[in-house]
């Protein structure tokens, strides 16, 4: 009896000994479980912040792009020559006093004040008048020489700007300074013209672009643009709302006061 009291003694010890290495190798295998999902944990929120990181850079991108351009691709409006008629005010103001229109795009592109920019183009407007009378009076050949500098420098000095505007609010052109030049050596006015639309149609004010979801006529002298506006004229047809219908009630003799769910009906 006390043999098999010993066995019996010695069968629980080896079971309680085994049942406490499960245990062991148990709590080792949740610590490493534990250990991985914490891994993961991290990893997951080291990515979240990062996108969160690259949203937050985007936006600001976006928002610094309200004034500049940032990362959105923009166009001219308008062809320079084809369609430096479509609005016809602007092109009135070009042709009649370019100095004036050079001044106010540049007080929308916030290029500097109106009055500066259009002393400036007005001087060399009449540097060049001056410098041609004084040649077809004394046919110096230096008065032709100065006229033509005076040209240069003008299309130079508004080439700049025009590329200073480019640069600002990312409109697709090309990248040398040649091209913006040129256009205002050949064709001022239509130059001016297209400069002029962009600026307007898309409500630049004071160097921000407002896009054309934002353009308003502001002021009694009607800026903006006509066209855009006449696109979204505000309709003239009324609209009647539609009538409530109620699906137990007549259009005679109906109690208004009457719920608009049909009744519960007896059964047959």
């Amino acid at each position: 009896m006390a043999a098999a009291a010993r066995e019996e003694e010695e069968e629980e010890v080896a079971s309680t000994a085994a049942r406490e290495r499960e245990w062991e190798g148990e709590g080792e295998a949740m610590a490493v479980l534990d250990f991985d999902m914490l891994c993961a944990s991290v990893a997951m929120a080291a990515e979240r912040r990062k996108d969160s990181a690259a949203a937050a850079a985007a936006v600001a991108a976006t928002v610094e792009g309200g004034g500049g351009g940032g990362g959105v691709q923009r166009m001219w409006e308008g062809d320079v020559v084809l369609d430096c008629l479509e609005d016809r005010r602007i092109a009135l103001e070009a042709a009649c006093c370019p100095c004036y229109r050079f001044g106010k795009n540049m007080r929308r592109a916030n290029l500097g004040s109106c009055f500066l920019q259009a002393m400036v183009y007005f001087i060399s407007l009449v540097a060049i008048l001056v410098s041609l009378i004084a040649f077809s009076v004394t046919r110096h050949n230096i008065y032709l020489y100065m006229g033509l500098s005076s040209v240069l420098l003008i299309a130079i000095y508004t080439g700049y700007f025009r590329r200073r505007i480019r640069k600002q609010f990312n409109i697709r052109g090309t990248d040398s300074s040649l091209d913006d030049c040129v256009l205002h050596l050949i064709c001022p006015c239509c130059t001016l013209c297209q400069e002029a639309r962009t600026l307007e149609i898309n409500n630049v004010q004071c160097g921000v672009w407002h896009g054309r979801g934002d353009t308003i006529c502001l002021g009694s002298n009607g800026e903006g643009n006509k066209a855009f506006a006449a696109l979204h004229k505000s309709s003239f047809v009324p609209i009647k709302s539609p009538e409530l219908c109620g699906m137990d009630r007549t259009s005679s003799g109906a109690n208004e006061h009457e719920p608009l769910v049909p009744s519960a009906q007896p059964e047959q």
